[in-house]
């Protein structure tokens, strides 16, 4: 009787385990999920450089004048007539973006016999354009005649047209570096690249180009007798692209 019941109890048992057990999820084709995570964490990071050079074709020159004299008022007003007159010869020349740069007015000290004493005063107006290379060294000859009496720098450039399009040239040219970079390295690792899953774009503005040897010049180096040669050069347009590669 006692075998008889046990038996009956077991028999209960069997279909509620096998039932409860249908109900589980199986494990048997589940992906290890720490495998899976460390698949989708596998991600390359490459930046490539492109550059593009390009022909500058703008010289941005800074000219001033600067007088001298006994007071204040007669430097200021000699000063503030020169530069009228330079300011309207310059408006009728074929420029760009006439900006002035600056005004000083300053005394200047004779320190003899251990004493400081105002011996007269000094004024200057600055004044910055942009003017194509080719009429440069003409404009630099008359400016002089106009009443500049210094030539404080000059700077070539491209337009802001080119250098646009110079940087998506150089963009082009980092993206294809990038790809070319992360290509090499997952082959030698044995790798295959699946998707692109981040893209960062770096600009990086063209630099000034250097300055050339004549680029400060007193009046007395500006004759008419010999003009003033301008010769511009190129500039390179740098751009930098980073890519983030899951493999």
């Amino acid at each position: 009787m006692i075998f008889t019941k046990q038996r009956a109890v077991w028999m209960a048992i069997v279909p509620v385990a096998i039932a409860t057990a249908s109900l589980l999820p199986s494990t048997v084709f589940t992906p290890n999920p720490i495998l899976a995570q460390e698949r989708d964490s596998r991600i390359l990071t490459v930046t490539g450089e492109g550059t593009e050079s390009l022909p500058t074709t703008l010289a941005s020159i800074s000219l001033a004048v600067q007088v001298m004299g006994p007071t204040a008022e007669a430097v200021q007003q000699d000063m503030s007539q020169r530069s009228a007159g330079l300011v309207e010869f310059l408006n009728t020349q074929p420029i760009e973006k006439l900006t002035t740069t600056g005004i000083q007015l300053h005394p200047r000290y004779d320190y003899s016999n251990d004493e400081q004493r105002i011996v007269g005063y000094t004024a200057s107006n600055m004044v910055r354009f942009d003017i194509a290379i080719d009429e440069a060294g003409d404009i630099l000859d008359e400016a002089v005649s106009a009443g500049a009496t210094r030539i404080d720098g000059i700077q070539f450039r491209a337009t802001d047209e080119a250098i646009a399009t110079a940087q998506r040239q150089a963009l082009r040219l980092a993206t294809t570096d990038a790809q070319s970079q992360a290509d090499a390295v997952l082959d030698a690792l044995g790798f295959t690249q699946q998707e692109i899953v981040g893209v960062q774009i770096n600009h990086a503005r063209p630099p000034a180009p250097p300055m050339p040897p004549f680029a400060s010049l007193r009046v007395a180096d500006v004759t008419e007798e010999s003009a003033t040669p301008v010769m511009g050069g190129e500039q390179d347009v740098q751009s930098s692209v980073t890519l983030q590669i899951r493999y």
